[in-house]
């Protein structure tokens, strides 16, 4: 168990670890970040900030021998830098499930792979296997790219299969995801945390709407049946276990985790 006291360290200096690092801080932990950046809003109010790039390797793993456990803040940080220092200190969630959830095509396939729903999706590393999925996907479609992307950024709406050259071009002909466009009732999420015995924790069911393709309300609990809240909750935990992830961090008078 890693309690309040401890030494948390960070991968990345934005603004969720800010959030981070303000309520581990409130509950005694202390909090050192690592990024390329410096003055950083995680910086701002860690106790230690190193700047350094994520393939540094003799920089990150001085880092890693002055905390007692390491996550990351956001998914974008490369899986190799985790990695790279998992022998020397505890890396939580582990660098393989960062490694799956950083790419949606190899996060749709995990969870396709292991009987989660997802829509109807194919995967296009070229401009005729994206003109062969639009195909076989079905029209209308969205197209996005398999890394990066946020708030609408990296999608693309596909009318017609005709339209691949425009859409692979458009897109930086990378490694595209293609996925059947579907009517949606409700976003829903499930935020959760899973310690090293298997127990999950979860905030109540939150429900999602959006602006512009970017996130504008959210409530919770979130206005749906009991039955569909249960269902996600489900899902949520069968998704975590699948991926064996684990929190960061815990409170000394409990097991369940406190901080992820």
């Amino acid at each position: 168990m890693i309690g309040p006291g401890s030494v948390l360290g960070v991968l990345g200096s934005g603004q969720l670890g800010r959030m981070f690092t303000i309520a581990a801080r409130r509950m005694g932990y202390r909090v050192h970040t690592f990024s390329p950046d410096s003055d950083t809003p995680t910086g701002q109010v860690a106790d230690v900030e190193v700047t350094a790039p994520y393939d540094d390797l003799d920089a990150l793993r001085a880092f890693a021998r002055r905390v007692d456990v390491v996550t990351f803040e956001f998914e974008n940080v490369p899986s190799a830098a985790t990695s790279a220092i998992e022998s020397l200190v505890a890396v939580r969630p582990s660098p393989e499930a960062l490694h799956i959830s950083q790419q949606r095509a190899r996060e749709k396939q995990f969870l396709a792979d292991r009987g989660f729903p997802t829509v109807p999706f194919a995967v296009a590393a070229t401009q005729g296997e994206l003109a062969a999925a639009l195909s076989r996907i079905g029209m209308p479609a969205i197209v996005k790219t398999a890394e990066s992307g946020y708030d609408g950024k990296g999608q693309q709406v596909a009318a017609s299969a005709d339209q691949a050259e425009r859409i692979w071009t458009s897109l930086g002909s990378q490694v595209l995801v293609v996925e059947k466009r579907v009517t949606l009732q409700a976003e829903l999420s499930v935020i959760a945390a899973r310690g090293l015995d298997g127990s999950v924790a979860q905030f109540p069911l939150f429900e999602n709407r959006h602006r512009n393709h970017i996130l504008d309300l959210t409530t919770a609990p979130a206005a749906v049946p009991a039955a569909v809240a249960a269902h996600a909750i489900e899902i949520a935990r069968g998704i975590l276990d699948a991926l064996e992830y684990v929190a960061c961090c815990a409170s000394s008078s409990s097991s369940a985790p406190t901080a992820s």
